[in-house]
C-alpha cells in the first residue's frame, strides 16, 4: 500500500513539472491555433454565404420577426444585421472545439508518452503489446461500457450524494483504462498490461476520478463566456486551453505512473528468474534406496560367486 501510494505522489509531482516544459505547453496551445487556421479557412471561403444564409433565417421566422421589430422600435436599428454573424459564430464554434480537441487528442498521447519514455526510461524495452486497431477497439468498447453505465445510473441521480459521485467514478474508470492502454501500448506486452491493471486498479481509479474532477474547470470558464457575452471570445479560448492543459496533465500523469510500474514488474520478475533456475531439480536428486532400481543393471562383483581356491590342500587341517 505505501509503494503504490509513494508511486502515484511520485508520478502526480513528475507530471505536474512536465506540464511547465515549452513541449508540453506547445502542445497545449496546438487546438487553439488549429481552430484558429480552421476559422480563417472557412470565414475566407463561406463566411459571406452563411451569414446571408443565417440572416434569412432569422427572417423566415415570424416570432423572431416581431421581436426584431419590437427592438427596433426602441431604436437599436438593424437588429438581424448584428445576430447574424454572432449565431454563425455560435453554430460553428462547437464544431471547431470538438474537431480541434479530437486532432490534438490523437497526437498528444503518443508525443507525452515519447517524451516521458526519452527522458526518464530510455533503456526499457518496447515490446508494442497493442496496436493502433487494438487501442481504437479497447477505447470503443470501454467508452460504450461507461455510456451504459451512466444511463443505467441515471435515477440514481436524484439522490443528492450519489450525483456527486457516479458520474465521476463512471468517467474516472473510462479515462483510466483509456490512457492506461495508450501510455502501455508501446512498451508493455498484453501479459504485462493486464498485470498492472490488476494490481493497481485503485490507483489508476484514483488518478481518474482526480483528472475527472479537474476536466470540469474549463465547464466553468465556459459557462462564464455565455453570461459575460462580451469577454465570449477570450473566455471561450481560454477554457479550450485550461482543458487540454488538464488533458496533457492527465496523460503524463498515467504515463508516468504506468511506465514506472512497468518497471517495478519487471524488476521483480528479473529477481525471481535467478532463483528459480538455482533450485535443483527433483529428476536431478540422487536416490538413498538400498534396493537397486528396477532396471538398473546389477553390479558384476555382486553377482558372480565367490573365487575357487587354486591349492586345495591349503584348505586341509
Amino acid at each position: 500500500m505505501l509503494a503504490a501510494m509513494g508511486l502515484l505522489l511520485d508520478s502526480f509531482w513528475r507530471a505536474a513539472a512536465y506540464c511547465l516544459r515549452p513541449r508540453v505547453i506547445a502542445l497545449s496551445l496546438l487546438p487553439l491555433f488549429l481552430m484558429a487556421a480552421l476559422a480563417l479557412g472557412l470565414g475566407y471561403f463561406y463566411w459571406d454565404a452563411a451569414v446571408q444564409g443565417m440572416r434569412a433565417l432569422l427572417d423566415a421566422s415570424a416570432l423572431l420577426a416581431s421581436v426584431w421589430g419590437w427592438l427596433q422600435g426602441w431604436g437599436l436599428g438593424d437588429v438581424t444585421a448584428v445576430m447574424a454573424p454572432l449565431m454563425v459564430v455560435l453554430a460553428v464554434a462547437p464544431v471547431l472545439v470538438v474537431v480541434s480537441l479530437l486532432a490534438v487528442a490523437v497526437l498528444m498521447t503518443p508525443a507525452l508518452v515519447a517524451l516521458v519514455a526519452a527522458r526518464r526510461f530510455p533503456d526499457m524495452e518496447r515490446k508494442k503489446g497493442g496496436s493502433f486497431i487494438a487501442s481504437v477497439a479497447w477505447s470503443v468498447g470501454s467508452t460504450v461500457l461507461a455510456l451504459v453505465a451512466l444511463v443505467v445510473s441515471v435515477p440514481l441521480w436524484l439522490v443528492p450524494p450519489l450525483v456527486l459521485i457516479l458520474p465521476p467514478l463512471i468517467w474516472g474508470w473510462l479515462t483510466y483504462r483509456v490512457m492506461v492502454f495508450d501510455a502501455l501500448a508501446d512498451h508493455a506486452s498484453k501479459e504485462e498490461r493486464l498485470e498492472i491493471f490488476r494490481r493497481h486498479r485503485s490507483s489508476l481509479l484514483g488518478i481518474g476520478i482526480v483528472t475527472g474532477y479537474l476536466g470540469a474547470a474549463p465547464s466553468i470558464v465556459w459557462a462564464s463566456g455565455v453570461v459575460f457575452a462580451a469577454a465570449f471570445f477570450v473566455l471561450v479560448p481560454l477554457a479550450i486551453w485550461i482543458y487540454t492543459l488538464v488533458f496533457a496533465f492527465s496523460s503524463l500523469w498515467f504515463t508516468h505512473y504506468g511506465l514506472a510500474a512497468l518497471q517495478r514488474l519487471r524488476a521483480e520478475r528479473a529477481m525471481t528468474m535467478p532463483m528459480a533456475q538455482s533450485a535443483p531439480s527433483p529428476e536431478l536428486t540422487p536416490r538413498s534406496t538400498d534396493a537397486p532400481a528396477l532396471g538398473t543393471a546389477t553390479p558384476v562383483a555382486a553377482a558372480l560367486p565367490p573365487p575357487a581356491n587354486p591349492n586345495p590342500g591349503d584348505n586341509a587341517p
